[in-house]
């Protein structure tokens, strides 16, 4: 079957020409538009550029980030990601399709700086920097502090008027740094560096800078001064300016101040409130002291109330007392332990007496012994006619000579 143009003047066009008429129309009346999606079939060749295509549950678009548009994000982009988009409509006539050419992109309900700092929160609370038990106590009287901030802005200003109206005996350090824009949060990790390596003894260093927007204090969430953060050997405070949004430095830092001048308040005391705080104590030693010497008082008036301190010496003396009356007990217990001795003394020997040989011969008997050997006779049989011989008496001695012997008969 052969179709012919209808007999109508409107001429009949290429495909070239109707999408050049598509082209003019549609990228003369869309050009400048937002649009909200979801990222699907994100892709990035070698080129640079970002393709994607940007959906919702009834339709989709193709789009496009030039190399130059996608160098400048400041998040990642991926698939699933809700985002707001600002860009022009183009006709890509080869295919005869059209695409939006992002401009601008950010994450839908959340800036961009919002969606890194968060990325960066999770990447460094997953390291621990952000672990509350490595947290450092502040010295309770500091004597030289470091302050990394600003030499000309407010938050210098505020600090050291607090803390001269606070506290007179801290020295303050400032250490110089660009505390906003391109190349500040190098600096300022470079002074966090150089306050830790001086050879001075520093009690404390302060980070910080005055308020400002999430953008102004973008340089204390970059990593470079988290670390430096967390690598200082001396206790950090973080003096952000800023009540709302905490930064990451807020969160690694050992303590946390809302503002610089909230932060001369937290690393040093109060001098009128300490004072006060000695003068209260010195009330209370005082109550205390004279309570307890009056305590110690009424037990020393107990203790002079007592018997051994009025006569100290009638405890001797009656332990003298009763060692005499024991000497003189002891003394009649001897002499009658010696008369009792003596009286069985006597009687055993009135025993003994009574038992001697002598006894015997005192009542008229006599022994005999032979003269040679002093043999004592018992029986006349013992002798022979002339032996000489020795009969002791109860009194003295006689020697005879035997001239007879004789048996009974």
């Amino acid at each position: 079957m052969t179709f012919f143009p209808s007999t109508d003047p409107q001429p009949v066009l290429s495909v070239f020409e109707l999408t050049s008429q598509i082209k003019d129309l549609l990228e003369g009346n869309f050009q400048s538009v937002w649009v909200s999606g979801e990222i699907s079939n994100l892709s990035r060749p070698q080129s640079g550029h970002c393709y994607l295509t940007l959906k919702d549950d009834r339709a989709q678009v193709r789009a496009v980030l030039w190399r130059m548009t996608a160098a400048r994000l400041r998040f990642d982009l991926e698939d699933g990601l809700e985002v707001i988009c600002h860009g022009d409509l183009e006709v890509y006539a080869p295919r005869g399709s059209y695409q939006l050419v992002i401009r601008r992109i950010e994450p839908k309900g959340v800036g961009a700086l919002e969606l890194k700092l968060r990325k960066l929160r999770e990447k460094l609370a997953g390291e621990g920097l952000f672990d509350t038990g490595r947290k450092r106590p502040l010295p309770r009287f500091p004597r030289r502090v470091a302050f990394v901030t600003s030499p000309t802005g407010a938050a210098i200003r505020d600090f050291l008027e607090v803390l001269r109206r606070r506290w007179r005996g801290a020295d303050v350090l400032v250490v110089p740094a660009r505390v906003q824009g391109e190349g500040a949060a190098e600096e300022i990790a470079a002074a966090i560096n150089l306050v830790n390596r001086l050879p001075l003894s520093i009690d404390c260093l302060v980070v910080g800078r005055g308020g400002g927007s999430l953008e102004d204090l973008w340089a204390f969430n970059e990593e470079v001064v988290v670390r430096a953060i967390h690598a200082s050997r001396i206790p950090v405070v973080s003096a952000v300016g800023h009540e709302i949004d905490v930064t990451l430095s807020d969160l690694v830092a050992d303590v946390r101040a809302l503002t610089p001048s909230e932060a001369a308040e937290r690393i040093v005391p109060d001098a009128e409130e300490l004072l006060r705080a000695l003068a209260a104590q010195q009330h209370r030693l005082s109550i205390s002291l004279r309570r307890r010497a009056s305590q110690v008082r009424s037990r020393l008036d107990q203790l002079a109330e007592r018997r051994v301190f009025r006569k100290p010496f009638e405890r001797v003396h009656d332990l003298a007392r009763r060692l005499d009356e024991w000497s003189a007990r002891w003394s009649r217990a001897a002499w009658q332990r010696l008369a009792f001795a003596r009286g069985r003394a006597d009687s055993m020997a009135g025993r003994l007496e009574s038992l001697s040989p002598l006894a015997v011969l005192g009542r008229g008997y006599s022994l005999t012994e032979r003269a040679g050997d002093g043999r004592l006779l018992r029986d006349a049989a013992e002798l022979t006619v002339g032996d000489e011989i020795r009969t002791r008496f109860h009194k003295g001695r006689a020697t005879s000579r035997v001239e007879a012997i004789e048996f009974p008969p």
